[in-house]
C-alpha cells in the first residue's frame, strides 16, 4: 500500500506540503526539544564532573590509608639500615631511636628434619595399615594409614595436614633405598620431630637419635637437630627460636640470613623517607584541588559562541556548593592542631598553601632545617596521631573525605539523583519523538486532503470555464 504521507509538492494546490508540515512540527517541538537537550547535556556534564571528583578523592583516600599504616613506617622519624644486607636485613617502626649497634651472628635458627628407615621398593613400597603419630612441641598429629598404602601415599597423607601440623613429607632415595623424610617450618631448639607407628618399625623416630646414613634400618635426625639463633647486640647475648628478631632491639626488626662477625645496624633520621612520604601526601592532595578546579572553573572565550553569543562557558559543576565544601573540609584539617607535640602545623616542615591555586608545596630548605632541629620524630605523631590515631592528620583527613566517598554517601546520592533525571529525560525524548511522528502524519494527511479538494475545485472551475467559453463561442457564431 502506498504511504498516505506525501513528501512532494501538492499536485492540486501547488503548495510545498512537506516543507509546511516540517515547519509546523519543528515550531511545535522547539521549546520542549530545547529543554530536553539542554537538561540532558547538563545532567551528563554533572555526572562527568562528579566522576572526576570521586576518582580524585578515592585516590587521595587510598594514599592516606597507605601512609597511615604504622607497619610501613611512612612517617617514621628514624630508619634502620644494615651494613651487610646479605647477612642481615632490618626494618624499623615509629618507636626506633637513633643509635649504632654491632651485631654478631654465631648461629642461625634451623628447623627439624628427620628420616625414616629405608624401603627397598622405592616410592611404591607397600606400607601396612595402622597409625602413624608425628609429634612436635608436644603436639601430636595422627595419620591413619589405610590398607594398600604405599610410601608415596603415606607422604601424601602427611602433606594433607601440613597446614595445621607444620610438618611435610617427601621421599628421598639414597644408596640404601627410599626414605620418608619429615621437615618442619617451625624453627628453634626443642622443636625436633619424633614419630611412632604401631605397625611400621621403620617409621619409629625417637628424640635425639641421629640417622646412620649407612644403615637401612636406622631412623633419626639428619645432620643436626633443630637449633635456635644465637647472636650478640653490642656484646649482649640474644637467643631466638626464629631468624626474625623483633623484640630485642626497640623499634627495629632484624632478619638473620647468615653467620657474621661484623654487621652494623645504624638508626638515623629518616630524612629521605619522610620527604618522599610528605611529597606523596602533597601530590595526592593537590590532585583533589586540581579536580575541583577542573569541574568548577569556567572558560572565557575569545570569540562569542556561535549559538548562544556568550563569551563564557561554565564548567561541569560551576556554581555547585559541593566542590567548595570538599575543599573547605580538607583545608580545615590542614590548619587544625591535632596531637600535641613539638610539631603542630605543616608549615613547620616547609609545607605551605599557594595563595593563587590553593595547592600545597614543600620547601626543601625549610624541611632540611626542621630535620636538623630534631622534628623528625614528631612527624609520625602529626600524621598518625596518638592513642587510637583519631587526632592524627591522616585520620582527620579520612574522616573529612568519608561522607563523600562511602557507600550511600554524598557522591552516591548525587549520582543516583542525576541518573534518575537522565532516565526521565530519555522517557521525555521518546514521548516527544512519538508526538512528532503522530503530528507529522496528522498534518500531512490533512494537507493531502486539502490538496485533493483544491485539485477537485480547480477541475470543476476549469470545466465550468470551458462550458461558458463554448457557449459564448456558439452565440457569437
Amino acid at each position: 500500500m502506498a504511504s498516505p504521507i506525501t513528501t512532494t509538492t501538492g499536485l492540486g494546490s501547488g503548495l510545498a506540503i512537506s516543507s509546511i508540515v516540517t515547519a509546523l512540527v519543528d515550531s511545535d517541538k522547539l521549546a520542549k526539544q530545547t529543554q530536553i537537550t539542554t537538561q540532558t547535556k547538563l545532567v551528563t556534564t554533572k555526572l562527568s564532573g562528579i566522576g572526576t571528583l570521586q576518582s580524585a578523592m578515592a585516590s587521595f583516600q587510598t594514599a592516606l590509608t597507605n601512609l597511615g599504616k604504622t607497619s610501613n613506617g611512612a612517617f617514621a622519624g628514624y630508619s634502620a639500615t644494615s651494613s651487610d644486607t646479605s647477612k642481615l636485613t632490618v626494618t624499623s617502626d615509629n618507636t626506633a631511636v637513633p643509635g649504632t649497634y654491632s651485631i654478631k651472628v654465631s648461629n642461625l635458627a634451623s628447623s627439624s628434619r628427620v628420616a625414616s628407615a629405608s624401603f627397598s621398593e622405592g616410592a611404591t613400597s607397600a606400607i601396612p595399615s595402622g597409625d602413624l603419630t608425628l609429634t612436635q612441641n608436644g603436639i601430636d598429629t595422627k595419620i591413619t594409614i589405610p590398607t594398600g598404602a604405599t610410601l608415596s601415599s603415606v607422604a601424601t597423607l602427611v602433606n594433607a595436614q601440613s597446614s595445621t601440623s607444620n610438618i611435610s613429607a617427601n621421599i628421598i632415595t639414597d644408596d640404601n633405598g627410599s626414605r620418608l623424610v619429615f621437615s618442619s617450618t617451625v624453627t628453634g631448639a626443642g622443636t625436633d620431630i619424633t614419630a611412632s607407628s604401631d605397625t611400621v618399625t621403620g617409621f619409629n623416630i625417637t628424640a635425639g637419635t641421629k640417622l646412620d646414613t649407612t644403615s637401612t634400618t636406622s631412623a633419626g635426625y639428619i645432620d643436626a637437630q633443630a637449633a635456635s639463633a644465637k647472636l650478640t647486640i653490642n656484646g649482649l647475648s640474644v637467643t631466638s627460636a626464629s631468624n626474625t628478631i623483633d623484640k630485642s632491639l626497640g623499634g627495629v626488626s632484624m632478619t638473620l640470613l647468615a653467620q657474621t662477625d661484623a654487621a652494623t645496624i645504624t638508626v638515623a633520621t629518616n630524612t629521605d623517607g619522610l620527604k618522599t612520604s610528605l611529597q606523596t601526601f602533597i601530590d595526592s592532595y593537590n590532585a583533589v584541588v586540581t579536580a575541583v578546579s577542573t569541574v568548577t572553573k569556567g572558560t572565557v572565550l575569545t570569540t562569542p559562541d556561535a549559538t548562544t553569543g556568550s563569551t563564557y562557558t561554565a564548567a561541569a559543576l560551576t556554581g555547585d556548593a559541593m566542590p567548595r565544601s570538599i575543599l573547605a573540609a580538607l583545608r580545615k584539617e590542614l590548619v587544625t592542631t591535632g596531637a600535641s607535640g613539638n610539631l603542630s602545623v605543616l608549615s613547620q616542615l616547609g609545607i605551605t598553601t599557594g595563595q593563587s591555586d590553593g595547592k600545597l608545596t614543600l620547601d626543601s630548605t625549610k624541611f632540611t632545617t626542621a630535620m636538623s632541629q630534631g622534628l623528625a620524630s614528631d612527624v609520625q605523631q602529626l600524621f598518625s596521631g596518638t592513642g587510637d590515631g583519631s587526632n592524627g592528620l591522616v585520620a582527620r583527613m579520612n574522616a573529612a573525605i568519608t561522607p563523600y566517598t562511602e557507600t550511600g554517601g554524598i557522591f552516591a546520592t548525587r549520582t543516583t539523583s542525576l541518573n534518575k533525571q537522565q532516565k526521565d529525560l530519555t522517557s521525555q525524548q521518546a514521548a516527544l519523538d512519538l508526538r512528532v511522528t503522530n503530528m507529522t502524519a496528522t498534518l500531512t494527511a490533512k494537507y493531502n486532503a486539502m490538496d485533493l479538494l483544491v485539485g477537485q475545485l480547480k477541475a470543476s472551475a476549469t470545466s465550468i470555464t470551458s462550458f461558458f467559453d463554448s457557449l459564448n463561442a456558439s452565440q457569437s457564431s
